[in-house]
């Protein structure tokens, strides 16, 4: 991923600052190869376009974001599955389009808020939150046109977008676990999110599902490195030819 000439970020000054580094990362990237596992199967070429454009986006993010731990090919391309620290909504399979954008409304919307509160911080992620926040409001705006679409659509539609959202809602909990080196509130935050998902999911004539986010069985899992059946199979193709090729050069 690196490009030559490109000038690499300094290490991060403290460990909490790495393990925050990496878990943002390591959310970015690997919703990125999800993403781009649309390729050629999209519903229309205007949206194979459009989540083409928002993988590339957090595949940015991600190599700023790992850069900050160490070599960002080494850490996409080596690690075993245990040690990314990705949440687990991200790893989730794309399944049919109304459970891709379930989840993009999910992650977006939180990530969204998450860079517009690190963008007004001092941190070392200031910076980068302040320039990838105009590209998530794009995916955050995205996924709630495509919710509307759905959700107020045919009855097929509908039906297959609240599946959807009722399926992935046990995962949205682990975004709000707190992340050391973080200058956040994620009370605060999760209320924030509660908020703009209920009135997205209400506008779109869909139920929002009962329960605390955060008392799901998976809550804070993934940031653990303990990640779902899916996620091994995922990782597998994704580093295949890295490890197929050892210091090859392109």
């Amino acid at each position: 991923m690196t490009q030559p000439g490109t000038t690499q970020p300094r290490t991060p000054a403290t460990t909490d600052t790495a393990s925050a580094a990496l878990a943002l990362g390591d959310d970015a990237l690997v919703l990125s190869h999800r993403l781009g596992e649309w390729a050629g199967h999209a519903p229309v070429l205007e949206e194979e376009l459009a989540l083409a454009n928002i993988a590339l986006d957090l595949l940015g993010q991600a190599r700023v974001l790992l850069s900050l731990v160490g070599d960002e090919d080494e850490l996409a391309y080596l690690r075993e599955e245990r040690a990314f620290r990705n949440v687990q909504l991200v790893e989730q399979p794309n399944g049919d389009f109304a459970h891709t954008i379930a989840r993009q409304l999910y992650f977006s919307t939180y990530q969204q808020l998450l860079y517009a509160e690190l963008a007004q911080t001092g941190s070392e992620f200031a910076p980068l939150a302040a320039k990838a926040v105009k590209e998530v409001a794009y995916h955050q705006d995205h996924a709630r046109q495509w919710t509307l679409r759905l959700g107020d659509g045919t009855q097929e539609s509908h039906t297959r977008m609240q599946r959807a959202v009722d399926a992935l809602w046990r995962y949205t909990g682990e975004m709000f676990q707190p992340v050391p080196g973080l200058d956040i509130d994620p009370q605060g935050l999760q209320a924030r999110w509660t908020t703009t998902v209920a009135d997205v999911l209400q506008e779109a004539t869909l139920t929002v599902p009962e329960g605390p986010q955060l008392g799901a069985w998976s809550a804070g899992a993934g940031r653990q490195g303990v990640h779902t059946e899916s996620f091994g199979r995922m990782l597998a193709e994704m580093q295949h030819l890295h490890r197929s090729h050892p210091g090859a050069s392109w």
